[in-house]
C-alpha cells in the first residue's frame, strides 16, 4: 500500500462477512460511530456561525459607545493663487427701448365738446412706426408720432417761443417741410407754412390758434381802413388850411380869417390833426400784424407724440374703434435698447454708472458688454416678483425684481431688436484688483479673538501656522490678501478652508 495515499475505509463484501463469523457486528459498530462523527462536526459548525451573526447584532456598551463617536475631522485645503480678481454683482434685468411713451390723448374743447372716442386706429401691436406717422384719431381728430428728445407739454401756437417749437421746426424739415425764414425757436410764418403742409399731407386742417373763425383778423384791418381814411381826410384838411403861395390868406379878400380862427392857428391845428391821424394808423397796423401773427395753424399737445428715433415699435394696443378714451390707447417705444433692472439695498452701494456690465441672452446664449448708465437714488416701490433669487442668479426663468433702485445698463453695440421685452442677467464688474493679486477663498480668511483677519497654512509635513493677512478685493467665492508684518504667503501654498468629517471614522 502506497503510504502517500490516504487509505479509505475498509468495506466488506457479504461473502466475506458469511466466512468471517462475527464481522458484520463490528462493521456495524463502526458506522454507526462515523455517523456520530459527522453529526458532531455539522453541529459544530452551525453553532459557530451562529455566534458570529449574534456578535453583528449584539455589541457591547463599550463597542456601541466607540461606534457612535464622531468620524475623525479632516483638513481641507486650497492653494493659494496669484491673478487678477473681480468683483461682481449679479441681477437680472428687462430689454426695452430708450423711450416708451404712453399714448393717451384728450380730444381738444370744441364743437359739442364730448367725452373722446377713438374713431381710427391704424396701427396694431408689434407694427413698426416712421416720423410723421398717424398713430389713431380721436374724435375725429389725428394724433401722429414725431421725432424729438423733448416730451410734448404744451400748445404750440403762433409766436411761440422755447425748445420745444425748435425741436417741432426739426421734425418739420425732416419731413421736407421748410419753415422759411423763421429763426429756431420761434413760431413765425414759415413754421406755420409747414405746419399748414403737414397736415394736409394726413389729410386734416390743422386747428386754428384763435378760434374766432378770423373775426379779430378781420377786425384789425378794418381798423387799419379806417384809419388810413380819417389820415386822408386829416392831410386833406391841412392842406386847405396851409397859406397860399402868394402869401395872401386863402380865405378873404380882405385877410380876414372866415374860420374865426386866424390862419396862423387853423393851420397849426390841420397839422396837429394830421399826426394824430397818423399815430392811429401805425396802432391799427400794429394791431394788424399781432392779429395776424397770432392767427394760423396750431400744434395741440393732445395730437403729437415725440420719441427719439426710428423706426419705432408699437408695443401694445389696448384701444379700439368706438371705445372711449380713459386711459392710455397704446404704448410705442423708440431708441436704442437698454436694458432696465433693480438693485436691491445691499447692491446698490457697489454699483455706480460707468462700471462695466456683461449681458447675457440665455435663451440665445449671446453676451454683449456695456455699462451702467444711471442708477437712481430713489428706491422704487413696486413688489418683488415670487421666484426671484437674492442675487438673481436662481435660473433661466426667475423673473426680474420689480422692487428696488432702478439701474440702466447701455450696451456697446446695438441689441437684436427681438430681444425687446425679454429678461437678460446682467454681471457687474463692482470692483477688480489693480493687476494680479494673492487670492484665496474666502472661507480661508479668519478673524480672530484680537479681531484680526489670518489664514492658516499647511506645510508639506501636516504642520500649521497662521499668517496675518489684510483682506481687499473680492468676487467669485474669492477675496485678495495681503500678507502682514513677518508672514509669508506664496502662491501654491495651502491654505485651511474648512473641516470635513471623514467617513468610516472612529475606533
Amino acid at each position: 500500500m502506497d503510504h502517500h495515499t490516504r487509505s479509505e475505509p475498509e468495506q466488506l463484501q457479504p461473502e466475506q462477512l458469511q466466512s468471517a463469523p462475527g464481522t458484520e457486528q463490528t462493521a456495524r459498530a463502526r458506522m454507526t460511530r462515523r455517523r456520530w462523527v459527522a453529526a458532531v462536526s455539522v453541529g459544530s459548525t452551525l453553532l459557530a456561525a451562529a455566534g458570529f451573526a449574534a456578535s453583528q447584532v449584539i455589541k457591547s456598551p463599550a463597542q456601541a459607545a466607540a461606534d457612535t463617536k464622531p468620524p475623525a475631522a479632516d483638513v481641507l485645503t486650497a492653494p493659494v493663487e496669484r491673478r487678477v480678481l473681480k468683483e461682481t454683482v449679479v441681477l437680472r434685468g428687462t430689454v426695452a427701448a430708450g423711450q416708451s411713451v404712453t399714448v393717451a390723448p384728450v380730444a381738444s374743447g370744441g364743437e359739442g365738446a364730448a367725452e373722446p372716442v377713438v374713431t381710427k386706429l391704424p396701427v396694431n401691436a408689434g407694427d413698426t412706426i416712421r416720423a410723421g406717422q398717424l398713430l389713431l384719431e380721436v374724435s375725429g381728430r389725428p394724433v401722429f408720432v414725431l421725432k424729438g428728445e423733448l416730451p410734448v407739454y404744451r400748445d404750440l401756437k403762433p409766436g411761440a417761443k422755447g425748445d420745444d417749437v425748435a425741436q417741432l421746426q426739426n421734425a418739420l424739415r425732416n419731413l421736407g417741410h421748410g419753415t422759411g425764414n423763421d429763426p429756431s425757436g420761434t413760431f413765425r410764418a414759415g413754421t406755420k407754412s409747414a405746419l399748414q403742409a403737414f397736415y394736409a399731407g394726413l389729410g386734416y386742417d390743422p386747428r386754428p390758434a384763435v378760434d374766432d373763425d378770423g373775426e379779430a383778423v378781420k377786425a384789425a384791418e378794418q381798423g387799419v381802413r379806417s384809419a388810413e381814411r380819417a389820415l386822408e381826410q386829416a392831410q386833406s384838411a391841412a392842406d386847405a388850411a396851409a397859406p397860399s403861395p402868394s402869401g395872401t390868406p386863402a380865405d378873404g379878400e380882405d385877410g380876414t380869417d372866415t374860420g374865426g380862427g386866424g390862419g396862423g392857428g387853423g393851420d397849426s391845428e390841420a397839422r396837429r390833426a394830421v399826426e394824430w391821424a397818423q399815430e392811429d394808423l401805425q396802432t391799427a397796423r400794429q394791431n394788424l400784424t399781432d392779429a395776424q401773427a397770432a392767427a394760423g395753424p396750431m400744434l395741440p399737445a393732445g395730437e403729437v407724440v415725440f420719441l427719439p428715433g426710428f423706426p419705432a415699435r408699437v408695443d401694445s394696443v389696448s384701444g379700439a374703434v368706438g371705445a372711449r378714451v380713459t386711459a392710455g390707447v397704446m404704448t410705442v417705444s423708440a431708441g436704442r435698447l437698454v436694458v432696465r433692472g433693480y438693485l436691491q439695498e445691499r447692491q446698490k452701494g457697489l454699483v455706480r454708472a460707468g462700471q462695466r456690465v456683461e449681458i447675457l441672452a440665455e435663451r440665445s446664449g449671446t453676451t454683449v458688454p456695456g455699462k451702467v448708465r444711471s442708477v437712481s437714488e430713489t428706491l422704487d416701490e413696486g413688489q418683488e416678483q415670487d421666484g426671484t433669487s437674492e442675487d438673481g442668479s436662481d435660473g433661466e426663468r426667475a423673473p426680474a425684481a420689480t422692487q428696488g433702485y432702478p439701474v440702466v445698463v447701455e450696451p456697446d453695440k446695438p441689441l437684436d431688436r427681438a430681444l425687446a421685452g425679454q429678461e437678460v442677467r446682467l454681471t457687474v464688474e463692482a470692483g477688480s484688483t489693480d493687476g494680479k493679486a494673492l487670492v484665496v477663498p474666502v472661507t480661508a480668511v479668519s478673524v480672530g479673538s484680537d479681531g484680526k483677519s489670518a489664514v492658516t497654512v499647511v506645510a508639506a509635513d501636516g504642520t500649521q501656522r497662521r499668517v496675518q493677512v489684510r483682506a481687499g478685493t473680492q468676487g467669485d467665492g474669492y477675496v485678495a490678501v495681503v500678507p502682514l508684518g513677518t508672514g509669508r504667503l506664496a502662491p501654491g501654498a495651502l491654505v485651511v478652508t474648512g473641516i470635513r468629517q471623514a467617513p468610516g471614522g472612529g475606533a
